[in-house]
């Protein structure tokens, strides 16, 4: 008899998940594999795949095993390993409070990008602290084509260029990553977002992310580009002490960032799970074949 491999698919702003309960870290899923489940016709289909493992098995979340008992081994939908994801960091949420590993309310989740606080509400939505954004200094460049635009760095624990553009069209189809310069700035890739204004404190963002395409949605990316408007606007918290809160419309909903005066951010959205099943252990493995 062959190996059954449990799973379930989700999304968050339909970013969406193949979601793979492993708590004992039991399960080799090299990148081959991870592509083959997140493959849209050959596969169960998804912008990534999230490993759900306690921290204590896994050697690259012991040492957050005290802050946080569970682990997102977050890939993207080609196997490469991520950082975060911000989408990803609520479905994950939704998943441990499905399964009966946690309850309504607060909780912490270890990652690459180290230990996020989440909070599930009644209604629910689910809020996630996402952390500080870093705002390197480098001047970079976003093209689609022969036009061009200056983008913002900015840095949510994976690298994003944030360009304000006049219509999200400009994007192009973003099958493949816009072009950047200097090359040095983003030696493993980046996110790239384009973005436009929708109102006060309101923006619509089209995304890139990098190892997995066009998306319908990116946390992370919301939260850079809700920094990024913010700097434009001249509503940088630490300079004025008040939060500075952002309602980002991407192609699958709505997400509200608020950056704090402290510089810490928080990302409210919905996360479902739509569907749970098995697959035999012996397909995604013909994939390394």
């Amino acid at each position: 008899m062959s190996t059954r491999i449990a799973f379930l698919k989700g999304h968050g702003t339909e970013n969406d998940f193949v979601i793979v309960p492993d708590p004992e870290n039991a399960i080799d899923l090299p990148p081959a594999a991870v592509a083959a489940l997140c493959d849209r016709r050959a596969g169960i289909g998804g912008d990534g795949l999230l490993h759900v493992v306690r921290s204590a098995a896994h050697p690259e979340a012991r040492a957050m095993a005290a802050d946080a008992e569970w682990f997102m081994d977050y890939r993207n939908g080609d196997g490469s390993v991520a950082e975060m994801c911000g989408n990803g960091v609520r479905v994950f949420a939704r998943y441990l409070q499905r399964a009966g590993h946690v309850a309504e309310g607060d909780l912490t989740v270890a990652t690459r990008g180290g230990v996020k606080t989440v909070h599930l509400a009644k209604n629910g939505d689910v809020t996630v602290g996402m952390g500080k954004a870093l705002l390197p200094e480098a001047q970079v460049t976003v093209a689609v084509g022969e036009r061009s635009w200056p983008a913002r760095n900015v840095n949510m624990g994976n690298p994003h260029a944030v360009a304000f553009v006049d219509d999200l069209a400009d994007a192009g189809d973003l099958y493949t990553p816009p072009p950047f310069t200097p090359a040095s700035v983003y030696p493993d890739g980046v996110n790239v977002e384009f973005v436009v204004d929708r109102g006060p404190r309101h923006v619509a963002l089209r995304v890139h992310e990098r190892g997995s395409g066009e998306t319908r949605s990116c946390g992370t990316g919301a939260c850079a580009v809700a920094v990024a408007a913010a700097r434009r606007d001249g509503a940088d918290p630490a300079v004025t002490g008040t939060p500075a809160t952002y309602t980002v419309d991407v192609p699958g909903g709505r997400l509200v960032i608020t950056e704090r005066a402290d510089g810490e951010i928080e990302m409210t959205g919905p996360a479902v799970i739509v569907a749970e099943g098995e697959i035999d252990a012996d397909w995604p493995a013909g994939a390394l074949s």
